[in-house]
């Protein structure tokens, strides 16, 4: 699935959703592709009409063609910023400084957004208000983290809108891909997968950005070991800006209102992680975290065995099948695909051991009985290497590409219902 492959039915949805809390009003008549006029000029757009604009084919987007007041503008983002800098700590130790405090708040301020961008910003906020939030955050971030003493203030504000932006093309997708309780399906995965393209090739409609910024959205998911999407970059193939994103994306995630002890939920990710993200600025971030104070275990999940289910994970990475996966007839390409699963498994084996859980080290723990602190440690550490594993056996299959094949190879069919079976305790 790429940009062009997007169903404009959600949405066109969205947009209607937001004309029964707001007026909603087409500024120019809309005509489908075969130049029958669909609306008039200055007519009301609400649920009524849905039925009538997805039977269409629009040859303009509709975000082009409509109009809320009052729009999503520089200062009304600046609100928002200063607001989650007083409800999250973390925001408010990167504002402590007046004078960085006013250059993070000024680079939103001044924004200049083209129309179509700011509805679909105001339609965030009114209908998506959780993936409002997280752009104006992964804003701030940006910004601050490109803060330096020879930044210009064109940058700074560079940065900010790549923050602001790179989300905007999951408003084009399927909205249940914004509950992340939610199973997806593998359709809806791909939709996921291909959202940084959309973000970008919105953005690009306007011509009113450089081509650093598109570069950034388009890379917001990438890692440094390779395992992002959508392109499976590595290292030095991402951008400076597209680091600042991929690590905001997160930050902003666990720093969200409402989790429990988030300051060290984060700063487990960033030892678990530190193979994904730039070293530099993930110490930085590190610097701000006040992860200590929340040593409690108030409202945390404690595993009753941590130290056997670190051992499970460590046994199934270490047990994936390369050996017997190397014995049969590969495509280059999936040769390829499963060599680079192989060095990710290898990366998360080491990443444990870095962490203190390889195996002698958990032979050591398993006898003893756990203090609340290193419970709580080891069993966020568990929780992170479960998701991990996730992510390996998810990057198996991708990268494996069934296609009309009835199954897997029995070995890697073996290893993945393991690792699922895992999967499941999360």
């Amino acid at each position: 699935m790429n940009a062009t492959d997007v169903n404009p039915d959600y949405f066109t949805k969205a947009v209607t959703e937001l004309g029964e809390k707001r007026p909603v009003v087409t500024t120019e008549a809309i005509f489908n592709d075969r130049g029958v006029k669909i609306l008039e000029k200055g007519v009301a757009v609400n649920a009524t009409l849905y039925d009538r604009l997805i039977a269409h084919k629009l040859p303009i987007p509709i975000e082009q063609s409509v109009r809320s007041v009052p729009m999503i503008t520089g200062p009304v983002l600046r609100e928002h910023a200063e607001q989650a800098m007083r409800e999250v700590p973390f925001f408010e130790r990167i504002g402590a400084d007046p004078k960085h405090r006013s250059l993070l708040l000024d680079s939103l301020d001044k924004l200049t957004l083209p129309e179509p961008m700011a509805f679909q910003l105001l339609l965030a906020n009114e209908v998506r208000p959780a993936l409002f939030r997280h752009s104006v955050q992964m804003a701030l971030f940006a910004a601050w983290l490109s803060l330096t003493p020879v930044v210009s203030r064109y940058d700074l504000g560079m940065a900010a809108a790549a923050g602001l932006l790179h989300d905007i093309g999951m408003l084009h997708l399927d909205p249940r891909l914004l509950q992340p309780e939610d199973e997806i399906t593998s359709l809806q995965r791909r939709q996921l997968y291909s959202h940084p393209l959309v973000s970008t090739v919105l953005i690009e409609r306007h011509h009113e950005y450089p081509r650093e910024l598109l570069r950034a959205v388009k890379e917001h998911h990438e890692f440094l070991d390779g395992s992002g999407y959508p392109r499976n970059l590595q290292g030095d193939a991402i951008g400076p800006l597209g680091r600042i994103l991929s690590l905001g994306e997160l930050v902003t995630s666990m720093l969200e209102s409402g989790r429990d002890a988030p300051e060290m939920r984060l700063w487990v990710q960033l030892r678990m992680n530190k193979h994904r993200y730039d070293a530099a600025l993930v110490a930085r971030v590190q610097q701000h975290l006040r992860p200590q104070s929340e040593l409690t275990g108030e409202g945390l999940e404690l595993l009753d065995d941590p130290v056997g289910r670190l051992q499970e994970i460590n046994a199934t990475v270490s047990d994936w099948p390369a050996a017997a996966l190397q014995e049969l007839p590969l495509s280059d390409a999936r040769r390829e695909g499963m060599a680079a699963v192989l060095v990710q498994a290898s990366q998360l084996r080491r990443t444990l051991a870095t962490v203190g859980v390889a195996d002698l080290q958990l032979t050591q723990l398993g006898g003893e009985t756990l203090d609340e602190a290193l419970r709580l440690e080891l069993s966020l550490l568990a929780q992170e290497a479960l998701w991990q594993l996730r992510a390996l056996t998810r990057q198996t299959k991708r990268r494996w590409r069934l296609g009309d094949e009835p199954a897997y190879p029995a070995p890697l069919q073996t290893w993945l219902d393991r690792a699922d079976a895992l999967v499941a305790k999360l």
